[in-house]
């Protein structure tokens, strides 16, 4: 990975696609691994902007791109958390786990196989102390992949995957959640929120990945997703078993790790 010390992988997609569930599961089962949360560069909540008579929390605006760019060089060049980071995130809870845990821990056997001496991934988390083994960095959020506001943000992804979920199932998470904890104490969407702020949001910033702009029928353009090296579960439908998603997540994030270091070790 030359200087750079840390592997970044973007999970993005609709609040309540099962972004941060994901984001855990794969810090416990990959090595050397933390999580980036986009939800910790919200700007105060005096600063964001209203919609519909409401404070929207779901747009570019809220978060402050420049602070969240500067915490993923830091990640980058350091293979480190950012000091200047102080994360409300961990402190929400995302429900109960979708799955049995021996999906996670066959998840876990996987991952075990792959970095045992002579298997592919013993090459990049080896312990050669002239060449110390990288960190991954998860970086959770509902916008990584919405240009031009997250240009920056998306360049800085080695590896970038895209959580599909209908409007019916992420309306269904949503509201069911407690609520979040903020820079300013506690937010519970007020009624009406999903419809009127977070699913329109999502399906602006994100049309140029679907097939005539419709993220609700949700064809993803593959051509799109090809061009930005963005994964997905193509043609599975929106709302792909959990367990299945893991399964998937953890055979491309060990793929793109391959990939990666193979491009490095070429002449």
């Amino acid at each position: 990975m030359g200087d750079q010390r840390a592997i970044t992988i973007g999970i993005s997609g609709c609040s309540s696609s099962g972004k941060t569930t994901l984001a855990r599961l794969l810090r416990d089962i990959f090595p050397n691994t933390f999580i980036l949360h986009e939800d910790d560069f919200y700007r105060p909540e005096e600063e964001l902007p209203i919609k519909n008579g409401l404070v929207d929390w779901d747009c570019p605006e809220a978060i402050s791109v420049p602070d969240m760019e500067r915490a993923l060089s830091h990640i980058r060049s350091t293979g480190t958390f950012p000091p200047t980071v102080d994360s409300k995130e961990d402190l929400n809870t995302t429900g109960t786990l979708p799955i049995p845990p021996s999906a996670v821990d066959a998840a876990k056997a996987r991952v075990d196989a792959w970095l045992q001496p002579s298997a592919p991934g013993s090459r990049i988390f080896s312990d050669d102390a002239a060449s110390p083994p990288p960190r991954i960095c998860l970086v959770d959020g509902f916008l990584l992949y919405s240009p031009p506001a997250f240009s920056p943000i998306m360049s800085a992804l080695d590896i970038k995957l895209f959580l599909l979920v209908s409007r019916a199932r992420a309306t269904q998470r949503r509201e069911a959640r407690d609520g979040y904890v903020t820079l300013e104490g506690f937010w519970k969407d007020p009624p009406g929120y999903v419809d009127a702020i977070v699913w329109p949001n999502y399906a602006a910033a994100h049309a140029w990945l679907f097939e005539d702009g419709d993220a609700e029928a949700g064809r993803v353009d593959v051509g799109a997703l090809e061009r930005e090296g963005i994964r997905a579960q193509v043609g599975k439908g929106l709302d792909v078993d959990f367990g299945e998603t893991l399964e998937w997540a953890v055979g491309v994030v060990m793929e793109e790790l391959e990939r990666a270091v193979l491009r490095q070790e070429k002449p």
